[in-house]
């Protein structure tokens, strides 16, 4: 499966309401940060069909980063039956990225 891109207008269906665990990522495009661990976020999505990877440019969707406090990218949020069950900020390793669901 592949990343989707979610905003304002589909949030709620795709992650707060969804069957599955939810990788969000806050991202920007000017973000040097964002484009090194945007790759680890592609794999992880292709390997790992269990999970859904999602991608918020907080740019185009200012609510949603003012709803999840949203300070500082990139900012990874972990999704469980519609709450936030992890939290990390800034670059990560690929592997650190698939522990924050694993673990």
């Amino acid at each position: 499966m592949s990343v989707i891109h979610v905003g304002v207008d589909n949030f709620e269906e795709k992650v707060l309401k969804s069957d599955k665990t939810v990788l969000v990522d806050f991202y920007a495009e000017w973000c040097g940060p964002c484009k090194m661990i945007a790759p680890f976020i592609e794999e992880l999505a292709l390997e790992h069909s269990e999970y859904v990877f999602a991608k918020v440019n907080v740019d185009n969707n200012m609510p949603l980063a003012m709803a999840y406090s949203v300070e500082s990218i990139p900012l990874l949020l972990v999704f469980k039956d519609g709450k936030i069950v992890k939290k990390s900020l800034g670059y990560k390793q690929k592997d650190d990225i698939l522990k924050l669901l694993t673990e």
